[in-house]
């Protein structure tokens, strides 16, 4: 079975989803699971985990009843207000549901000190007893204040996102490089092998140039904690569902079948408790 470890389902709202720019317009659209079936199937990828794309209760609820009507979406990583001083009830009531594997909130958007605020902590601790992963979504100049961040957490399992947006545009690998590899000591940090093509230039981008930051995160992570993802809609920017498969696949050519199998299920299924 292969697993999509991150993809995203909505209905568009220019108020909801205002990050989607200008130079995204393609995407201002809804994108419902009748949408992903298909590229999917074509795909020959089996199931997927559906991440938050809006820092609402309402989209998580909505993701958690799309994986009530479809078994393919095996997992929610959801939204909570974490800093919120009544979070550990509501974690628990949204935790009694089997779905939800994981929590984000969008640390791209914050300052770095957010990571260091009390209350966002004191939330992040509530997860640990639910068994709930944390996805850190940052951009790649964000990397020492994660680390910061998972330090005080050692026992909280935490997916990087995006393999945390390196400038790919700029063609720079350092200091995103050295801090990834930094990151990626902490045995309770996960890796996902998404969002790649879209840092770099939408139209114009090509294997040669993602496949040196590719090789960083596989050298950093190793299959054992990196996995698959297609970041699909936003990827339909860039590339097609199918052929982002299919570059992953190229680049894991090289990898025996064990690890091809972590990297496209075992780490995935492990990082979010999925049987």
């Amino acid at each position: 079975m292969r697993i999509d470890a991150h993809q995203h389902f909505w209905r568009y709202s220019s108020d909801e989803y205002s990050w989607i720019d200008d130079a995204m317009a393609a995407i201002r659209r809804d994108f419902l699971p009748s949408d992903l079936a298909p590229e999917m199937a074509a795909a020959s990828i089996d199931s997927v985990i559906s991440v938050q794309a809006c820092q609402t209760i309402a989209e998580t609820e909505a993701l958690l009843d799309y994986a009530a009507q479809h078994s393919w979406i095996t997992g929610v990583v959801g939204w909570v207000p974490l800093a919120h001083p009544a979070i550990a009830d509501l974690l628990a009531r949204l935790a009694a549901n089997p779905r939800l594997k994981g929590i984000r909130h969008v640390l791209q958007a914050e300052p770095d000190a957010y990571m260091d605020r009390a209350d966002f902590n004191h939330g992040l601790v509530q997860l640990r007893t639910l068994n709930l992963t944390y996805d850190l979504l940052i951009l790649h100049h964000q990397l020492p204040a994660a680390i910061r961040l998972v330090d005080r957490h050692p026992n909280q399992a935490f997916v990087l996102d995006h393999i945390a947006k390196p400038p790919i545009r700029a063609e720079e690998l350092q200091p995103w490089a050295h801090n990834l590899a930094d990151l990626a000591r902490r045995p309770n940090v996960f890796c996902k092998l998404s969002g790649v093509a879209t840092e770099a230039d939408y139209a114009t981008w090509t294997y040669a140039q993602i496949l040196p930051y590719v090789e960083v995160a596989l050298e950093a992570f190793t299959p054992a904690r990196l996995m698959f993802g297609s970041d699909w809609p936003v990827c339909r920017v860039a590339t097609t569902y199918v052929d982002w498969v299919r570059t992953v696949e190229r680049f894991a050519a090289s990898l025996s079948d064990a690890e091809c199998e972590a990297l496209f299920h075992t780490t995935a299924a492990r990082a979010y408790h999925i049987a």
